[in-house]
């Protein structure tokens, strides 16, 4: 186990650039699964879901290679087995993704529950009740046994589906079922995310006719093979872009970051500028600045499904917060315990109270440094920026969390001028250890 040990103080000034999005080739990968030929993805993130997604897909046969930077040629036809239910299964949330995958594929598919980070009930109901309505045996509750569903289909057949509330996962899950699906899928509802148009349009380089992906209605006309032989790159990662934007803000930096999609950070970007944030945009950059003297403006946010303000930067968005002056909100509206980070935020010096899906924020000058726990990756993003503010050393636990999902962060940050490292928890004992 390892730490980040972080001596704060220093403004980040240069350039970084944003690797290939998490959300996406979790998603793209499971996908590739379905193919009927090899293909090509460029651009995938070296981040730690990426490396168990990827063992995940060897365990069930698929040949995988590193052909290059970035770079994995897959080969799904060796798949061999449509049962996933080892204990790695459970290490990530998308794992989930290999239901519809190898629904698709092979007519069954057994899988262990699917791990990911804790901040509220994150049942897969809404997946279940799709793929029952698409003519999927083995998906109510009573039929999950010892932590392993088991879903048969023969055939899938398209049908309507509809989401009371619109489901990022169970969207992407239905699409890769769908696409080898006996006639017509329309999901309603659906969300609209950026790695959901990402994994469509993967899909659609391969062989598929989905229609709609980044709309609330996607229609999808089942296929029955997918050719694939194509090169794909994935998009790049809009929370990683806009946890550096908040990371050369707090730091009162100057940071341009590269290969990022502007529009994709414009729920961000807009409330940085009301703020009093400069945020310049170019074709594939932004740059993030303060002009001296420019005092920074309380303001508000809600967490919603894209194009709203995206829950994945709401902890590193309330560290902004912390250093505005008066009072913000940060309001929830996606999951329901997000603010179990507050707690290590407090110890740092964060003036938040906390009610319910509402924090309220009162500004201080500065974080102040100290050890704290990263409780899942993006609070461990968040510790990380107020740590790059904060004067002194301040240690981060449970470090691993954020390799997660931030590709050589810590070789970034120094980059950019900041003194971090990864050290063993051997190196120091905490204030309530001590």
């Amino acid at each position: 186990m390892y730490s980040y040990k972080i001596i704060g103080g220093k403004p980040l000034k240069g350039d970084v650039s944003i690797s290939g999005s998490k959300n996406a080739v979790l998603g793209v990968l499971a996908a590739a699964m379905m193919l009927d030929g090899p293909c090509t993805l460029e651009n995938v993130p070296d981040i730690s879901d990426v490396h168990v997604m990827v063992d995940l897909c060897r365990k069930i046969g698929a040949t995988i290679e590193e052909v290059g930077p970035y770079t994995l040629r897959i080969d799904p036809t060796t798949i061999n087995t449509y049962q996933a239910t080892g204990p790695e299964v459970s290490k990530i949330r998308a794992s989930y993704y290999l239901l519809g995958a190898l629904l698709a594929r092979c007519g069954k598919a057994y899988l262990r529950l699917p791990g990911g980070c804790n901040f509220g009930q994150r049942p897969i109901d809404y997946h279940l009740r799709a793929f029952k309505a698409m003519g999927a045996k083995g998906t109510n509750a009573r039929d999950i046994d010892n932590g392993i569903i088991k879903l048969e289909a023969n055939p899938l057949k398209g049908t309507r589906v509809f989401f009371d509330i619109a489901s990022v996962g169970a969207t992407i899950n239905v699409m890769l079922a769908a696409t080898k699906a006996q006639g017509t899928t329309t999901i309603i509802n659906a969300a609209r995310e950026p790695h959901i148009v990402d994994v469509a349009n993967f899909l659609n380089s391969m062989g598929a006719k989905i229609k709609g992906a980044g709309t609330d209605t996607i229609r999808i006309t089942g296929v029955p093979t997918l050719p694939g032989n194509f090169s794909y790159s994935i998009i790049p990662d809009q929370i990683e872009a806009g946890t550096y934007m908040i990371a050369a803000a707090v730091t009162d930096g100057d940071v341009t970051i590269r290969n990022l999609i502007p529009t994709h950070m414009e729920p961000l970007s807009a409330k940085m500028r009301e703020m009093g944030y400069q945020v310049d945009e170019d074709e594939d950059s932004i740059r993030v600045y303060k002009d001296e003297g420019t005092e920074i403006e309380c303001t508000n946010f809600k967490t919603a499904p894209y194009p709203g303000f995206p829950t994945d930067l709401q902890p590193q968005a309330v560290v902004l917060l912390c250093l505005a002056s008066g009072m913000s909100k940060m309001h929830e509206n996606v999951w329901e315990s997000r603010f179990q980070y507050v707690a290590e935020l407090q110890k740092m010096g964060a003036s938040i109270t906390c009610m319910e899906r509402i924090a309220l924020v009162n500004g201080i000058d500065k974080f102040k440094s100290a050890y704290v726990n990263a409780t899942d990756l993006r609070a461990g993003a968040a510790l990380v920026c107020a740590a790059l503010n904060a004067e002194g050393t301040t240690f981060i636990s449970s470090a691993s969390r954020i390799d997660r999902g931030y590709e050589n962060i810590v070789e970034k940050l120094t980059a950019l001028g900041a003194t971090i490292e990864r050290v063993e928890n051997s190196e120091y004992v905490s204030d309530d250890e001590a």
